[in-house]
């Protein structure tokens, strides 16, 4: 008689999970409280799903802040190479774009989903959608079964649980997983969020918003003026403050200080020193001698960004060019060398792309995924205390820690 699996979770893990616990002879039931499977896979990498990154084991592990190390198991046994041709095996071809993300060919994360699917279906698993978990059934220490919120109770030998963070609620992730795994007696690390868009104290940042920043320098430092962290890349300006790539890779690094009593400094201009920048000033200043400050500055900065900086500069905007001095000029140089934005906290949760936080990684195995407080308890994906940067890295997680989860449970 086949072992019998439920795998709590149509996600990336739970797909992952299912189909590989079936592959191998399982019986599997996947159990998702949506009405479809991957809801979000569908709105991750903005509708493309980047779906991993090409760097090696050790880059994998570098681009994760919360307990990567835990993870190099699952990424020894299906790795980010293994995952690529995975999907290429079942009908979704890939590329790989700057900073070695992988998305599918054809821009569509849907084709993604549609892989997963074909893949289970494949491996006949039964899916059974509408289906929220009340809880996991336990006798001496070993799963016995799970029974569903409607008060159905289904048997079974072993249970993946798959059910995401908090973020982004809409696609099914609630929190629901950590209510299950306490009911089973895991302990959960504070749910946080993680890659997630900051909120400036500077009314001026409102007068930026929908602009978009590229090859711009970022670096945080904290009451003390000390570094905690620089990038570079694109960021975003929004209503409340500042997003895009590089804000949400830095909001992981002052987690810790709750968002909070943070100084996020912009060098608009990465590329030039202070003094080659200050040559280019001066030579626009020359060009544009005659005209008012306002209407200097057009081949140096985007047309929004203009009031503001000319504001910040303290040079009045009808000043002509030629009447500006050298400190007005300095002082102008340093600004774009160093923009001042006061960090005072972060969106919710609801909006981070990952949690930080979940199951306690002291429990579980990582050779295996299986729980060591419960016998045939087995986790996968963002529901465990693990966390990474943006660029196809939370994905790999989910994909691999699937994986291992589905082949030994």
């Amino acid at each position: 008689m086949s072992k019998k699996v439920v795998v709590i979770g149509a996600g990336a893990a739970g797909l992952m999970a299912a189909g590989k616990a079936a592959e191998i002879g399982k019986n599997i039931i996947l159990l998702e409280k949506n009405d479809r499977i991957g809801k979000k896979i569908l709105i991750s990498g903005k509708g493309r799903c980047n779906i991993t990154n090409n760097t090696d084991i050790e880059g994998l592990i570098e681009n994760i802040p919360g307990n990567g190390n835990f993870l190099y198991s699952a990424f020894y046994t299906f790795s980010n190479a293994d995952l690529v041709e995975f999907f290429h095996k079942h009908g979704l071809q890939t590329k790989v774009e700057r900073g070695g993300r992988v998305f599918p060919e054809s821009d569509r994360a849907k084709d993604v989903v549609d892989a997963l699917h074909r893949y289970v279906e494949k491996q006949n698993v039964k899916l059974w959608l509408k289906a929220p978990v009340e809880k996991i059934q336990i006798e001496n220490g070993q799963v016995r079964g799970v029974k569903l919120k409607s008060g159905q109770e289904i048997e079974c030998d072993s249970v993946i649980l798959a059910t995401g963070g908090v973020s982004y609620p809409g696609t099914g992730s609630t929190g629901d997983g950590y209510s299950i795994a306490k009911k089973a007696g895991h302990s959960i690390v504070d749910l946080k969020p993680s890659l997630i868009p900051l909120i400036a104290e500077e009314k001026w940042v409102k007068e930026l918003q929908g602009l978009s920043l590229k090859n711009i320098s970022i670096t945080l430092t904290d009451t003390k003026g000390r570094k905690i962290y620089s990038d570079f890349g694109e960021m975003l300006f929004t209503h409340f403050g500042v997003s895009g790539p590089v804000i949400l890779s830095s909001s992981r690094h002052i987690l810790k200080y709750d968002y909070k009593n943070i100084k996020l400094w912009i060098d608009l201009k990465p590329a030039l020193t202070e003094e080659k920048l200050d040559e280019r000033v001066q030579r626009d200043f020359e060009q544009f001698s005659r005209k008012q400050f306002k209407n200097a500055l057009d081949e140096l900065l985007p047309q929004k960004m203009i009031p503001v900086i000319v504001h910040l500069s303290g040079i009045s905007p009808d000043k002509f060019v030629n009447q500006i001095t050298k400190e007005e000029r300095r002082k102008l140089v340093k600004l774009l060398k160093n923009l001042e934005i006061s960090i005072i906290g972060a969106r919710p949760i609801e909006e981070a792309i990952v949690t930080a936080g979940g199951i306690s990684t002291n429990e579980i195995n990582p050779s295996t995924m299986e729980s060591k407080l419960v016998r045939g308890l087995f986790f996968a994906g963002e529901v465990i205390d693990v966390d990474a940067y943006t660029g196809g890295f939370n994905l790999t997680i989910a994909f691999s820690t699937g994986y291992l989860a589905g082949m030994n449970c």
